[in-house]
Order: C-alpha cells, then structure tokens, then sequence
C-alpha cells in the first residue's frame, strides 16, 4: 500500500495549473472563444452545425488523450483542452437548444443535475473536490467531466438569462460579473476555498458567453459588431501569449531544477 503510494506521488504530479490572475483571464476568454468560435465555424466559415460538431468533438479526443498522458501540468496541452472543451461544450447546448428544441429550462435543469451528481460521485469516491489534488488519472477523469459538464450548463444558462429572461447581452455580463465577484468576496472572507472556486469557475462560462455576445452581435441586435472572426481571433491571440509565458515560465524552472 505505502510503496503504491510512493509510486503514485513520484510520477504523478498535480495536473491543474495554479489558480492565479492569470487562470482566470485565460478561463474567460476560453470560454469566450468556445461560444464565437462555434458560431464563426458553423456559420460564417460555412462549415455547418454538424461539421463543426464532428471536427470538434475529434480535435477534443486528441487533445484530452494527450493531456490524459501526461505526467504532470503542460501548459499548452492542458489550455488547448480547455478551449476545446468549451467549443464543445457550447455545441451540445447549440445541438439540444437549436437542432431538438429543447427548452432552456429544461437543458439547463438537465446540466445542473448532471453537475450535480458528478460532484456528489467525485467526492464520494476521492473525498475531495479540490483541483489541488488532481494526482491520479482517476480524479482527472472526474475533473474533465465536471469541466465539460460546467461549459454545457453554462452556456444553458447564460442564453436563458440573456435570452428567454430578457437580460441582454450587457446585463447579462454584468449580472454574471458582479455573481464572480460575490465568490471573490466570500473566498476572501473565509469562504470554503473548493465550494467557492466551483461556483466562480461555472459562473465564468456564462461570463464569458454573455461578452461573446455582446462584442460579436450586430449592434441592431444590442452587441457592439465586432464579429466572430475578430473576436475570436483577438482572444485566441491573448491566451497564445498568456499560455506561451506559462510554458516558458516553466521549462526555465525545470531546466534549472535539473541544473541544481
């Protein structure tokens, strides 16, 4: 038992990056992404709803194939499965809401429950939600279900608040911001650090949908008319850079562990 452990910890090293400024900025603009990336695949780039669905959803598999494969956290393999998450998670909303006519309520109800008994099975089986501890490939598989599940409720519930409860896509920002900052506010008070994280995390999804919006719609439709194309390529440039300093940051740091 104790040697299995002991060979757990020395080849396992936590895969989740280190919640930082940085984390966040990189969170949002992914799920950003995820919702006008979609929408530019789909529609302006003429690929259509079930190419994009397809495309995507193998890109996925290879990415969090290669993320599953690792030892420890890669920054560029483990952010270009977070935004392919979000593309896709995006597109199972898009497919229930658009190609079943599933109501919003119900899908986001649905996303809910199913986040719901994720986190209820994780803990019941690891006693932690906490992604400090993603050290097994067992938990990380109950961390990307979350993650996938979290992108999917909260595209659900960013388009029912935008759209079927009459927010808009500026209140809905706002109403969404301001509902992180409670988070922040509690974690600072001496809120439960795990609880509080999960709730921000969801919340950045409808966040960062909601700016989506608002920057790429029409501005007869209430955005500011940026477009997908722009949009998407913008942050996409942002979390290149943010990641790609991630990634030197700490290659210089194991080059000069393995110096010492």
């Amino acid at each position: 038992m104790n040697k299995a452990l002991a060979i757990r910890s020395t080849d396992w090293l936590n895969k989740v990056p280190e919640v930082t400024l940085s984390f966040w900025i990189i969170k949002v603009m992914s799920t950003t992404v995820g919702e006008t990336g979609a929408d530019y695949l789909a529609v302006n780039a003429g690929w259509g709803q079930g190419a994009t669905r397809t495309l995507m959803a193998a890109l996925l598999a290879a990415a969090l194939f290669t993320q599953l494969r690792t030892r420890r956290y890669t920054p560029w393999i483990y952010w270009l499965t977070v935004v392919l998450v979000s593309v896709v998670g995006t597109q199972i909303t898009d497919l229930l809401t658009d190609g079943l006519s599933v109501s919003l309520y119900v899908s986001t109800s649905v996303f809910a429950v199913m986040l719901a008994a994720i986190f209820f099975v994780w803990y019941r089986v690891e006693r932690t939600l906490s992604i400090h501890d993603i050290v097994t490939r067992r938990r990380e598989l109950f961390y990307w279900a979350a993650v996938l599940c979290t992108f999917a409720l909260g595209t659900a519930a960013g388009d029912l608040a935008t759209e079927a409860l009459g927010l808009g896509f500026i209140w809905g920002a706002i109403a969404f911001g301001a509902l992180i900052g409670v988070a922040y506010f509690l974690w600072l008070m001496g809120g439960n650090a795990v609880l509080t994280f999960w709730i921000a995390y969801i919340l950045t999804r409808p966040f960062g949908a909601a700016l989506g919006d608002l920057l790429t719609q029409a501005k007869s439709y209430g955005g500011l008319g940026m477009g997908a194309m722009r949009t998407s390529a913008l942050f996409l440039t942002v979390i290149v850079m943010l990641v790609a300093v991630a990634q030197v940051s700490m290659n210089a740091g194991r080059s000069a562990q393995a110096n010492e």
